[in-house]
């Protein structure tokens, strides 16, 4: 008697059990099927996928807000009269929620590769619908409190595009894999001209997105200006406490071409440096004048403004994550800091044969300086000795009289006025944030003469950016950071960008090309392949696991009563 045995031993698939496993819970081979996908189960992927697209939005819009971290801080500070690092928990949420999504996205796209129906767990469900409304939430919120930071996205793609077009191409030639198997393996012909339609005009517009791709950066190099000029907002307040002499200091040391500091008056007449209303959260007023330290600022004599302690806070909060790299000594000089008068910072830079620019506060209108501000800070300008020619002057009320009274001045706009409005007013020096000057504003004003100053700029990209688009000065809260930047962080000629772009292009094309022809040779011969061979050879041999998930073979025995079973069974 011949003695074989017929037995059925499936091969353990630890990659299709942990991958049917994490997304669906389908963890044993019987609950997995390669049934069409319910249009439940198409709905919920095409939910997973939108909320995929808005994460990854709302990510790269937080990474590249990092420019204006300190100003969304001071924003809350001011609304809910706290210090906290805001930032923090929001990129921390956003990071972690994004990684989940880009995992259950990536586990997705495994599941059509090995033609796995999409089965998604009712447990990441929730967690999918708790991404997207807090997502949505979020974007909504920020958009009304903080609308205008929307947009640096499209600014920061000025720097990021032509890498973020060679990333989006890279990943669509990926996905031809998965579109060339499904295309591969459908048998309606209607099915298969749709998949490849769409993909092909998705590919297509990857393919020729450059020609809206504009970028100050792709320029020849000998069109390339001098880099802007770096005037230090606050002084250098990531290294010292905000508008103190110690700041001012730290920012010269830095080499900056000018200080920049927020005057306030005091009740009795004298200009400080201060840029909240209250004095809560730069000094410590709470503890030395409890009882007012609501009020406004303005509302303190000089004597009462140089008791008050403007460093201790600084090492509290630290608001920029900085003093832990400061040495005993250095803490020491920062917690020993006061507020800075007007004329200090002004007689600091004339010995340093540095600017100024001054960004003046109207007292309240109980103020006893209440119409004489201007005057006052006038006086303390004249009285500093720092040449008129070397002061930045940003406020409209009375400027007909400041002009006669110092002519020296440069008159300086904080609003985008028509030239001609400009000239009248003889202004020669405009002061913007980075997002109300376009580059044929920039090239405008260069053109008139007109010395444009972009705030704030803290981020080398940012500052790269402008240096391209030809902008003469900056004004920054780290002037550090910025005066490592020596050239622009990249910087290539049309024809170079054009020989990239068309490189790439045909890179992906052939790639593309020859995917779909090895996947149609691949899933061809796995139509021709007859499983029924496999079970009648007298060979021991492997079934593909793309046809079967099933491995059989021949085992020889020579116990004959195991044989009978067996045979008995079948």
């Amino acid at each position: 008697m011949v003695k074989h045995q017929p037995l059925q031993v499936y091969e353990r698939q630890l990659c299709l059990s942990c991958l049917t496993g994490i997304y669906g819970c389908r963890w044993k081979r019987y609950q997995r099927s390669h049934d069409d996908t319910t249009k439940w189960e198409c709905l919920w992927s095409f939910i997973l996928f939108c909320t995929f697209s808005l994460l990854l939005v709302w990510f790269y819009f937080w990474w590249e807000a990092h420019n204006d971290y300190s100003e969304f801080n001071w924003f809350l500070y001011n609304r809910s009269g706290e210090w906290s690092d805001g930032t923090v928990p929001i990129l921390a949420a956003t990071a972690a929620g994004f990684t989940y999504i880009a995992f259950l996205t990536i586990l997705a796209l495994c599941h059509v590769a090995v033609g796995q129906q999409l089965n998604l767990h009712w447990l990441h469900k929730i967690g999918v619908t708790a991404a997207l409304l807090t997502t949505v939430i979020s974007v909504i919120s920020v958009t009304q409190m903080w609308g205008e930071e929307w947009d640096v996205v499209w600014i920061s793609l000025q720097a990021t595009g032509p890498f973020l077009h060679i990333g989006a191409l890279a990943a669509v030639t990926a996905l031809a894999w998965l579109v060339a198997g499904q295309v591969a393996r459908a048998e309606k012909t209607r099915f298969q001209l749709m998949v490849v339609l769409i993909y092909l005009s998705v590919l297509l517009m990857l393919y020729f997105i450059p020609l809206s791709i504009t970028s100050p950066c792709i320029m020849e190099r000998g069109s390339l200006k001098a880099a802007p000029t770096i005037i230090g907002h606050q002084g250098a307040p990531m290294l010292a406490p905000e508008n103190t002499l110690l700041s001012f200091n730290r920012a010269l040391q830095r080499n900056v071409s000018g200080l920049e500091a927020d005057v306030t008056i005091s009740l009795d007449g004298v200009p400080f440096l201060l840029r909240d209303r209250t004095l809560r959260r730069t000094t410590n007023v709470r503890r030395v004048f409890p009882q007012r330290q609501y009020d406004d600022a303005s509302l303190f004599n000089w004597t009462d403004l140089s008791s008050l302690n403007a460093g201790q806070w600084f090492l509290k909060d630290d608001p920029f994550w900085t003093v832990q790299y400061m040495s005993t000594s250095e803490r020491w000089l920062l917690g020993n800091q006061t507020v800075c008068s007007l004329e200090q910072m002004l007689k600091l830079a004339a010995r340093s044969n540095r600017s100024a620019l001054l960004t003046l506060h109207r007292p309240p209108s109980n103020h006893p300086h209440h119409h004489d501000w201007v005057n006052l800070t006038l006086d303390s300008v004249l009285r500093s000795g720092i040449p008129q020619q070397q002061v930045m002057w940003t406020v409209d009320s009375n400027r007909e009289m400041v002009r006669k009274a110092a002519p020296g001045l440069q008159q300086t706009s904080v609003q985008k006025l028509p030239l001609d409005t400009l000239h009248h007013k003889g202004i020669s020096r405009v002061l913007l944030r980075y997002n109300q000057a376009s580059a044929q504003d920039i090239k405008l004003y260069n053109e008139n003469n007109i010395s444009l100053t972009l705030y704030w700029v803290n981020e080398p990209w940012l500052y790269s950016l402008l240096w391209c688009s030809g902008v003469p000065s900056v004004s920054s809260e780290a002037p550090q950071v910025l005066r490592k930047v020596h050239y622009p962080l990249w910087l290539m000629s049309p024809d170079e960008y054009c020989l990239i772009w068309i490189f790439t292009d045909l890179i992906s094309f052939a790639v593309v090309l020859g995917i779909f022809i090895f996947q149609k040779w691949r899933m061809s011969g796995m139509r021709s392949y007859n499983p029924e061979q496999i079970m009648l050879s007298a060979a021991v041999r492997r079934s593909s696991r793309d046809v079967n998930n099933m491995k059989e073979k021949l085992i020889f025995s020579g116990k004959s009563h195991q044989t009978t079973s067996c045979w008995r069974l079948l």
